[in-house]
């Protein structure tokens, strides 16, 4: 062992004993993802073979047609191509209107001269996160139904006609964007309103001292200085671009909106879970979890291309 090897090795070993109670700490979350994520990823074979309850995977029959026979039938199938483009659709509606709103609130949040008030308003909408999706959609039937709802009885009683909020298609997904912003607004702000903290006060007493007004220094100092944080959530967004939650969609929607409701996560229940068409709904998975991958690999180097950080 030449004498670098000998001054690394000790190096090595008086850091360790330094923060060994560092990496201790550590063996908790790393079992964790070791049991409850890596360990069944070896079940995503079952997209590539028979799925028979009675058997392990690793002795299931392999799928027709080199393995892939549970993927062509998924891309014969009709409501499959439906799925994926209701989900692209509520998924880049949610982007584009969703994305700013937390965004726009940290900004106003930051620009109110009363901290209690300040703090209030806060509270109140990011309360919504800790609902379920369950109890919205019981709070959106009570103020939406077309027929005894609360909204619809006000525009009734203003001498109007009902709106189906929720029992119409193109309704049902303005309802959806707006009930998901709701819900996650407050939330998101918090990270936003983190950003805006680590900007440097000094900045905006010399913008103030060379005569810029509230909106100047928002868009020359507040927006430039939390813009990593911006384009490394764009890209997590981006990434989930195809990956669709499964109570949202499921509690909101009903038989009248079947043809824009109908996403990959309640394909996936409706034809895995009821169905037990485990290996057709696996391959379904599978091929939402590559293309989820590679829109944030596409969108992490399209960020370093133009000169942003990105979230490696």
């Amino acid at each position: 062992m030449t004498k670098e090897r000998v001054v690394r090795s000790g190096k090595m070993y008086l850091y360790l004993k330094r923060y060994w109670g560092l990496y201790l700490l550590l063996l908790l979350p790393i079992t964790y993802f070791i049991v409850f994520k890596y360990i069944p990823m070896t079940y995503i074979q079952i997209a590539f073979k028979k799925y028979n309850i009675m058997q392990s995977v690793w002795e299931m029959e392999n799928a027709k047609q080199g393995g892939f026979e549970y993927f062509i039938k998924a891309f014969a199938n009709r409501d499959f191509f439906y799925a994926v483009r209701n989900t692209l659709l509520l998924n880049f509606l949610d982007l584009l209107c969703g994305f700013p709103a937390p965004i726009i609130l940290a900004l106003l949040l930051n620009e109110l001269a009363f901290k209690k008030f300040k703090r209030l308003t806060q509270t109140v909408v990011y309360m919504p996160h800790f609902l379920s999706w369950i109890i919205i959609s019981g709070i959106a039937l009570q103020l939406f139904a077309p027929t005894d709802g609360l909204v619809n009885n006000i525009i009734t009683a203003a001498g109007g006609q009902p709106v189906h909020f929720l029992d119409d298609p193109a309704h049902w997904v303005v309802m959806y964007v707006i009930l998901g912003i709701w819900q996650s607004v407050g939330w998101n702000t918090i990270i936003y309103l983190a950003a805006i903290t680590g900007v440097n006060p000094e900045l905006y007493e010399a913008a103030s001292i060379d005569g810029a007004n509230r909106l100047t220094r928002i868009w020359h100092i507040t927006l430039p200085s939390i813009k990593p944080t911006i384009i490394v959530l764009l890209i997590m967004n981006l990434g989930r671009i195809l990956g669709s939650e499964f109570d949202r969609p499921y509690a909101l929607g009903n038989n009248l909106v079947t043809s824009v409701d109908n996403v990959i996560a309640t394909f996936v229940y409706t034809n895995g879970i009821r169905g037990s068409q485990f290996s057709l709904t696996t391959a379904v998975g599978l091929f939402q979890s590559v293309i989820c991958v590679i829109f944030l690999l596409v969108s992490n180097s399209l960020a370093e291309k133009f000169g942003e950080q990105g979230v490696w």
